[in-house]
């Protein structure tokens, strides 16, 4: 049998213990992170995770003894997201919280052959510092738009040269550190995160705030257009609701001439409109004055109103209101019709 060495069997233990006094456990990838870069993050995470660095194989027996003893099956599953030079990273703090707070931590670094770039690689247009040369030629070579001006390569139009995903040929790393371009990004890899028997994967986690505050905005205001149209109240739609039906009822008392102190202005502007109406085809003689006023006055309003070439003046009688004579003037007026 194996003799296994005792400073492992310390390191599972602690690893174990960690795994099993948080609630959110993550595995981030610390490959490739220099030794600065990495200090500068746990100081971003002290009080708020703890990240401890291990094996990948005392990580994965720590995440096994962890699963069995907290009866946690779905921990176990944890293990296949183990790659790379990877951490533990035990938090409080919820996963999409923690995914974004590593996110933010990255900084940039400068281009390296293999590497893949997490983002498209862009050279802007506009001149450079770099003096001309053989550079220019292999610019052109990777159809980069750069010709010499003023003494300095410039670059013509705006150019991609890679898609994120792609990766870094020497050529290519050369020029873009010479433009002092930094395409890469230095910070914590997040692999996986586990929280309550799921396990999240950045695809999961990388979400759209913006985009998503939108779709939570979208779906509130259907939720409170269903609840105001079928009636249900609810704290934030009664006052709509009651709105609703206050002006349902008042528009049922208006046509059906149902007159209350809500709805008698209405009922008798509508009444006016109609008898300046049958009064406009009465023979002139039959009008006092103050009803031949009264149908002068509407006739200029209708002309002042800015109206389509082919609707009828007679359409637009009846749809604009009498602004400039008062109701007890209609009244009174009208009334030298019927006496």
């Amino acid at each position: 049998m194996a003799h296994v060495a005792e400073w492992k069997k310390k390191e599972v233990e602690e690893l174990t213990k960690l795994i099993k006094g948080h609630p959110v456990i993550a595995l981030v990838d610390v490959a490739g992170v220099p030794a600065y870069p990495l200090s500068k993050m746990r100081d971003k995470l002290r009080g708020k995770a703890i990240l401890r660095v291990s094996r990948n194989t005392l990580i994965e027996l720590a995440i096994k003894r962890a699963a069995q003893e907290l009866n946690k099956p779905e921990l176990e599953k944890l293990i296949d997201y183990i790659q790379g030079g990877a951490a533990i990273l035990a938090t409080e703090m919820n996963p999409f919280k923690l995914y974004k707070l590593l996110e933010e931590s990255k900084t940039p670094a400068p281009a390296k052959p293999g590497a893949v770039v997490p983002h498209d690689v862009v050279i802007p247009a506009g001149p450079t510092s770099l003096a001309p040369g053989p550079i220019v030629g292999e610019m052109q070579a990777l159809g980069i738009p750069a010709r010499i001006e003023k003494g300095k390569v410039s670059i013509q139009k705006e150019h991609t040269v890679l898609k994120a995903g792609e990766v870094i040929t020497e050529q290519l790393a050369r020029i873009l550190n010479a433009l002092g371009i930094e395409p890469l990004e230095v910070g914590l890899n997040l692999l996986a995160a586990y929280e309550d028997g799921i396990i999240y994967t950045p695809e999961v986690l990388a979400i759209d705030e913006e985009e998503y505050l939108n779709l939570l905005q979208k779906a509130y205001m259907h939720a409170f257009n269903l609840s105001v149209n079928t009636a249900y109240p609810t704290k934030q739609t009664i006052e709509a609701i009651i709105q609703k039906a206050y002006l349902g009822a008042k528009n049922v008392a208006v046509e059906a001439g149902y007159i209350t102190p809500e709805t008698i202005e209405e009922i008798f502007g509508r009444a006016i409109r109609a008898l300046l109406l049958i009064a406009q085809n009465l023979p002139e003689e039959l009008l006092d004055e103050k009803t031949k006023e009264l149908l002068n006055a509407q006739a200029q309003v209708a002309v002042a109103a800015p109206q389509p070439a082919e609707e009828k003046v007679e359409e637009a009688e009846e749809e604009e209101e009498e602004e400039e004579a008062s109701e007890e003037d209609a009244l009174a007026g009208l009334g030298a019709l019927f006496g």
